[in-house]
């Protein structure tokens, strides 16, 4: 019964470890971790205009509606005078949230190692530190995966409430697939270990 259970406790954790892993590399490299949207409210009867729409990542902005539809930026190059941002709040947005791009990027790393040490470990039973150098490798990377999230989701909402509130002008945001999946990656992580 036992070597069952260790059985299945090592399939579980090289399973888990294999979607957290996953899960952090599909968040990193892609562009959905946060959509937003602003535009006008006419007073006369409630229409709305979207004057921008984008969707951002750790690395790349895209923009889908307003003047710059359909063009993608890297992060670093967003502020290009050939690009037009509806408020300076937006891109203090867009610059804020770099604050957290590190931490993933030290997550996914951790995670791949904690990953291979693991499946060595599993290949090798008796060297039981293997299994607990990973652990601590899991737990890590899903740290420092919650301290980037944080200080994503803070930077974030800083920014949103210094906005200069209008009744002719809304904005929207909300956090996309890209960044579930980087929260799942981290709750996977901790129920690992």
């Amino acid at each position: 019964m036992s070597h069952c259970s260790s059985r299945a406790l090592t399939l579980l954790s090289s399973v888990f470890g294999a979607c957290g892993l996953l899960l952090v590399g599909i968040a990193v490299s892609t562009d959905y971790w946060l959509y937003m949207e602003e535009g006008t409210v006419s007073p006369q009867n409630q229409t709305t205009e979207v004057k921008m729409a984008l969707h951002a990542g750790l690395w790349r902005v895209c923009f889908f509606a307003g003047r710059e539809k359909g063009r993608c930026v890297a992060s670093e190059y967003f502020l290009e005078p050939e690009i037009n941002l509806v408020t300076e709040n937006t891109e203090n947005i867009l610059k804020t949230v770099r604050t957290a791009t590190p931490f993933p990027m030290v997550s996914l790393f951790l995670v791949f190692t904690a990953f291979v040490i693991s499946n060595i470990g599993h290949i090798r039973p008796q060297r039981t530190i293997l299994a607990f150098v990973s652990g601590i490798f899991f737990i890590l990377s899903g740290l420092s995966l919650v301290v980037g999230l944080v200080l994503y989701i803070s930077s974030i909402n800083d920014e949103v409430m210094n906005r200069p509130s209008s009744s002719e002008q809304y904005f929207h945001y909300r956090y996309g697939w890209s960044f579930a999946f980087a929260a799942s990656s981290f709750l996977l992580k901790e129920v690992l270990v």
